[in-house]
Formats: C-alpha cells, sequence, structure tokens
C-alpha cells in the first residue's frame, strides 16, 4: 500500500509539472531536443569521417553553446 501511494503521489507530481509548462515552453524543448540530435548526429558523421575527437568534439561544442549544459551538449558516456 505504502509503495502504491509513492507511485501515485510521484505520478501527480510529475502531471503537474508538465501541467505548469505553456505550449510555448513544451514547443522550444522539442526544437532544443531536435538541435541537440542534430548537433550529435553531426558529431557522429565527424567521428565516421576520421576527423578525430578532438577536432569533433570542438565542432560539438560550437553547435552546441547554448543549447545544453556541459561540454558534451548534454550528453556524456564512458570511454
Amino acid at each position: 500500500m505504502k509503495k502504491h501511494l509513492i507511485a501515485l503521489t510521484l505520478s501527480l507530481l510529475a502531471a503537474s509539472a508538465l501541467a505548469q509548462h505553456s505550449d510555448k515552453a513544451i514547443k522550444e524543448d522539442i526544437a532544443r531536443h531536435r538541435a541537440m540530435a542534430a548537433a550529435h548526429e553531426a558529431a557522429a558523421k565527424c567521428l565516421e569521417a576520421g576527423k578525430g575527437e578532438k577536432v569533433c568534439h570542438a565542432e560539438l561544442q560550437a553547435a552546441c553553446k547554448g543549447l545544453a549544459i556541459g561540454k558534451y551538449c548534454g550528453m556524456r558516456h564512458v570511454h
């Protein structure tokens, strides 16, 4: 019973948070995600082209300036 109450509370909080965002804010968030995805796709193509990590990461940083937090455009993975 306690787990169900916690899950219900979390669901209500999440729904409340979503309801607080305007349509404009949601559309802006969607556009940011698409721009980040495009920047990451370009970084993948850069690496496939053999340009090297240093060059490709620099291009990724430039493409993501002002878009996401961190030097890897909001995405970090293991190397």
